[in-house]
């Protein structure tokens, strides 16, 4: 196991490390351990612990007030109301999922063993409230143990109205039993723990200097990423709010409390909608299934929703200079619709619905999610509705959709060659349209490829017939995964006007002689087909 220990004195004049010019009053702690990283934990699902810390809204607290709490926090204290009622997140702080089953146990054992422990930076707020600056997650997971809640407990289920997904429940069970196996129950080990603390830094100064500490403080440790820190900074604004709406399905905390109750519940819903149909059913590996979420796992899913919703309302990357915040919540709801329009059409019931399926235009054979594809699709439904063009795509759909599955690798050629950047997506939807031109014009799927590959732009491209042959003796999953796929596509049940494969969240049953043409309810006057095919080709 490679692992990482890296301590860093307080006092550094590291930039991202100077607490001090943040405004957090320095006490008698010499020392912090800024950092444990192991190549074990990489791979493994996040817990949520986002309802054990519930958040505040940071704007409305005015300025700091005198601490009475002192410099430490004692198991008295955690396990009393008195955390979950005056400790808060500000509503800037990013969700507390960002530790998994090891870490969680690495720093219960490290407090439980009386080992050096970072400080909890902590600003009191002149309504009385505790704002956790820096620690969510080390108090997360110290309650979470003591109230044996590792996001689907009863603390989780109120914060979600009882809404908690299949996979949260099992990352959650999961946790529970390394936890208890490593460190123990705690109700068992409450009588050894003593006086256990954690230490306490405090920040001086108004909500602004707040902020600002959050920010420096976090370029640490687990480091925001682009997104969150797009998404922190600009949270007022329409298209950061929707983005949390969806990525949550409407739950946990509310962006868009402020809204009238009328525009909250609106917000709510759209967002679930969208979420349901971007997320419905769970992914599961290895795929044994072909029922699967058109944008992969939830867990890792916010980058991809935000690029969706500024896709397809055509948002500026400098949108920070442009867009206003969202007062009344008028913007996000108008805004969540058109998401919720090229939702439908990719794939829903809704009679616009393509029903594009997942693992043609969304997965590699290995049943491995592909972020790019989405972000491709996205576009290339968009223009198509721009242009009115989807006739023209269902004319040569299936005979596409086989090509795409022959040479599934081109997509990630194009991926790998503008290193999954935005580019990569407009040259991906570029690469269908120069595909269906040629089917159009009668070309086979393979004469297609000969074409578009003579095109300058994708003459990098290869026909690769060689594969490297796995060596080891057991299946890995992606073998598993692609043994199921190759299988279960060629039994696929396909659409009966276009003949292409149908995909489970987006199937009518149409009259293949049309009622008004005397057709009757009979099965043998039934067919399969996709909800556009149904609602306008055959109209």
């Amino acid at each position: 196991m490679n692992e990482t220990i890296e301590i860093l004195p307080l006092n550094t004049e590291t930039k991202s490390h100077n607490f001090v010019d943040v405004g957090i009053e320095k006490r008698d702690i010499s020392i912090a351990i800024i950092s444990i990283t192991t190549q074990r934990d990489k791979k493994m699902p996040k817990v949520n612990l986002d309802a054990l810390i519930p958040r505040e809204d940071f704007e409305a607290t005015g300025t700091n007030s005198p601490s009475d709490l002192g410099d430490t926090l004692s198991i008295p204290e955690f396990t009393s109301e008195f955390i979950h009622r005056f400790f808060k997140k500000p509503d800037f702080q990013r969700e507390t999922s960002q530790w998994d089953a090891n870490q969680i146990c690495d720093f219960l054992e490290s407090f439980v063993n009386e080992d050096l422990i970072p400080s909890i930076i902590l600003w009191r707020s002149k309504s009385g409230f505790y704002f956790v600056i820096d620690g969510a997650h080390r108090l997360g997971a110290l309650r979470a143990w003591i109230f044996d809640d590792y996001g689907d407990g009863s603390i989780s289920q109120k914060f979600y109205d009882g809404d908690i997904s299949d996979d949260e429940k099992q990352i959650a069970e999961h946790t529970r039993k390394v936890v208890n196996k490593r460190i123990g129950i705690f109700s068992e080990r409450a009588k050894d723990l003593g006086l256990r603390k954690l230490r306490v830094q405090w920040v001086q100064g108004g909500a602004d200097k707040a902020e600002t500490s959050f920010f420096k403080i976090n370029q640490q440790g687990v480091e925001l990423n682009k997104t969150e820190k797009i998404l922190l900074k600009s949270r007022k604004k329409w298209n950061c709010i929707a983005a949390r709406a969806i990525w949550k399905g409407g739950r946990g905390h509310k962006f868009w409390a402020t809204f009238s109750a009328e525009n909250q519940n609106e917000i709510q819903r759209i967002a679930s909608e969208i979420h349901k149909i971007l997320f419905t059913p769970p992914l599961k590996t290895p795929v044994k299934n072909l029922h699967l979420p058109i944008a992969g796992r939830v867990s890792a899913s916010l980058p991809l929703i935000f690029d969706f919703i500024n896709s397809v309302n055509k948002i500026p990357s400098d949108f920070g200079t442009t867009l206003t915040d969202d007062a009344t919540g008028d913007e996000t709801i108008r805004y969540l619709g058109e998401v919720r329009k090229i939702a439908w059409r990719i794939n829903s019931v809704h009679a616009s619905s393509l029903g594009l399926d997942s693992i043609v235009y969304f997965y590699n054979l290995e049943g491995q999610h592909k972020a790019t594809s989405f972000r491709a699709v996205i576009l290339w439904v968009v223009e198509m509705q721009s242009k009115n063009s989807f006739r023209d795509f269902i004319k040569v759909r299936a005979e596409f959709e086989e090509l795409l599955l022959k040479y599934n690798d081109m997509i990630q050629d194009i991926g790998r060659k503008l290193r999954q950047s935005k580019s990569s997506y407009f040259e991906i939807r570029d690469f269908y349209n120069e595909c269906i031109k040629y089917l159009s014009q009668g070309y086979k799927a393979d004469e297609a490829m000969l074409e578009v590959i003579k095109n300058t732009k994708f003459n990098y491209l290869k026909v690769d017939l060689d594969s490297v042959r796995d060596t080891r003796a057991d299946f890995s999953t992606e073998v598993k995964s692609s043994a199921y796929i190759r299988e279960a596509l060629a039994t696929r049940v396909r659409c009966g006007i276009c003949n292409a494969r149908l995909h489970e969240n987006a199937i009518t049953v149409d009259h293949i002689q049309r009622k008004r043409d005397d057709g009757l309810g009979t099965l043998d006057n039934a067919q399969l087909t996709h909800p556009y095919c149904n609602s306008t080709i055959k109209q």
